[in-house]
């Protein structure tokens, strides 16, 4: 086996400011976009609750028009 090759001291500052900077960047964009997936969401729930009012109007509307006393 080969012995382990020494690291420059630069080379391992830039390794680990990276990493950091990385996890920073990574936590403030998680941040940022939590708050719109939440928006989202509840955006997705109103429009499921919207388009289920309009099926049953919609069935209301046809059951009353389809009656026998044409």
């Amino acid at each position: 086996m080969v012995p382990p090759v020494l690291v420059s001291p630069l080379i391992k500052l830039g390794r680990y400011s990276a990493l950091f900077l990385g996890m920073a960047y990574s936590a403030k964009r998680c941040n940022y976009l939590k708050p719109r997936a939440e928006e989202r969401r509840l955006a997705a729930e109103e429009k499921k609750k919207r388009d289920e009012q309009k099926r049953i109007e919609r069935e209301l509307a046809e059951a009353q028009e389809d009656t026998i006393l044409k």
